[in-house]
């Protein structure tokens, strides 16, 4: 029978070896890199700029920042045509405003994404930049096209730097059940969506767990949300061996969450550096949050599940040939992210992930982590199957 527990002189080995690492990592890139920067302001900040001074038949428009319940008062209290000049004059604000109706979103975020094509397409033409650069200016605008279909459901957008987005798939206001995935290091516009290994990337993975779901309850009226509205760390460097990244992608997924239309209960699902992201997200979690699920995780900033500060189920996983089970599992001097989430010391409920192969094969459809992802999306956890066939995990 397989045991998640490592031995204690395993756990010594693994910590020298994290010494060596961030000693390595700190004379490559110097002290400076895990710090905040500062950088310009996106087009979001600059749209939300604009909102804060603009007017609406003479009366000046609500805070951006003010709570999702008066965003939606106020949203209810306009008419369509209102909304709708609304969102052709601030679609980047609208489009990423919680509170705001999910439909109007959708509508503000398509014309933002045919703004953003536009800037793309001239920065093809533009003779300053170099081949590298007319390349990615390319990539963009052939992914914000793609984004931009009247099919898509883009529930937040921002061009700046790598991008952010998020995509839902369902009905957000017709939704009992609301799953959420969070992604880790790599997440950008560019990979949000991936055609090779497309259970790897975000919008695969949504698509893959929404289909399961629909298959495991047929009745059940459940949406996915395809979460990566926050800058991911780029590979395995100091990014991804501290909080930072995370420390703003929970503010950011919890404001998200106190958005959402109707009292659905929520499931957050968070793969890899997205599960750091829950962890530091957890003590702030809405109530309606019933479920946080992790599958190759670093660490959750803890040492035990009770840790987190909050009341939803934590359940864990990780396949026999994820290279995840490899970092060491530590936390010092803010570099590193805790204990080990499927160790039973943790006091996760860790559920059986069968078939799935290495890193990013979670979400790949027939595979036992997906079933087990999706009996926690609708609420089957009677039917979940727990790792080494252990039924603690159900309880």
């Amino acid at each position: 029978m397989t045991s998640f527990d490592s031995s204690p002189q395993l756990n010594v080995w693994r910590a020298l070896l994290a010494l060596a690492v961030v000693f390595i990592m700190l004379a490559t890139t110097g002290w400076t890199a895990v710090r905040h920067h500062r950088g310009a302001d996106s087009p979001l900040r600059t749209a939300l700029s604009s909102w804060e001074h603009g007017r609406l038949n003479g009366h000046a428009l609500p805070a951006p920042d003010g709570s999702p319940t008066r965003l939606a008062h106020f949203f209810a209290s306009l008419t369509p045509h209102q909304r709708g000049l609304l969102a052709d004059r601030y679609p980047l604000a609208v489009g990423n405003m919680n509170g705001a109706p999910v439909s109007l979103r959708y509508r503000a975020n398509r014309i933002a994404l045919d703004k953003a094509r536009e800037v793309e397409r001239g920065r093809i033409h533009d003779n300053r930049l170099s081949a590298v650069g007319h390349a990615d200016a390319k990539e963009r605008m052939k992914r914000f096209a793609l984004l931009a279909r009247p099919d898509r459901k883009i529930l937040a957008f921002d061009p700046m730097g790598t991008g952010r987005v998020a995509e839902v798939f369902g009905d957000l206001d017709t939704a009992r059940r609301v799953s959420v995935v969070v992604p880790g290091v790599d997440t950008t516009v560019l990979t949000f969506q991936r055609t090779a290994r497309k259970y790897s990337a975000p919008v695969g993975m949504a698509r893959s767990l929404y289909a399961a779901e629909r298959e495991a309850d047929p009745t059940a009226r459940t949406a996915v949300i395809a979460w990566a509205d926050y800058t991911a760390p780029a590979g395995l460097g100091v990014d991804a061996a501290t909080s930072m990244r995370a420390d703003d992608g929970a503010v950011r997924l919890n404001a998200m969450l106190r958005g959402l239309p109707g009292r659905s209960s929520v499931a957050l699902y968070c793969h890899s550096y997205g599960s750091v992201v829950c962890g530091v997200a957890a003590r702030g979690l809405p109530s309606r949050v019933s479920d946080i699920a992790v599958a190759g995780s670093p660490g959750m900033r803890a040492a035990h599940a009770s840790g987190l500060g909050t009341k939803a189920r934590v359940w864990a996983t990780r396949d026999k040939d994820d290279w995840i089970a490899d970092v060491p599992n530590m936390e010092l001097g803010g570099l590193g992210h805790g204990a080990d989430p499927v160790a039973s010391g943790f006091g996760a409920r860790v559920f059986a992930a069968g078939d799935a192969q290495g890193h990013t094969g979670y979400f790949v459809p027939g595979t036992e982590s997906l079933r087990n992802f999706a009996e926690i999306g609708t609420g089957a956890y009677r039917s979940v199957s727990c790792a080494d066939g252990n039924e603690g995990c159900r309880k």
